[in-house]
């Protein structure tokens, strides 16, 4: 997989998987093309998580950073989600 495409995709997935298509340079997979549509819109690290275990398998350092920021984007680590929680849940 391209360097740059694992770096890109870890801080913009949507825009890296868009110009990647664009420019016909998509990694390699197996995935049907309307489940890179509904994936790349939905869940584009879902995606990106599914193409570097395709690529590079599950004991790659990509593999787990990206697992790492999936993580930390889903459930939040800042101090607004927790703040956005607990107003919540007080209401």
């Amino acid at each position: 997989m391209d360097f740059y495409f694992l770096l890109f995709s870890l801080l913009f997935p949507r825009i890296t998987m868009l110009v990647y298509f664009i420019s016909d340079s998509f990694p390699a997979n197996t995935v049907p093309i309307w489940g890179d549509v509904l994936l790349g819109v939905f869940l584009p690290r879902v995606l990106i998580l599914i193409y570097i275990y395709q690529n590079m398998g599950v004991e790659n350092v990509w593999f787990i950073v990206h697992l790492v920021a999936l993580l930390l984007t889903s459930f939040g680590t800042g101090s607004k989600t927790k703040s956005r929680f607990w107003k919540r849940k007080e209401d």
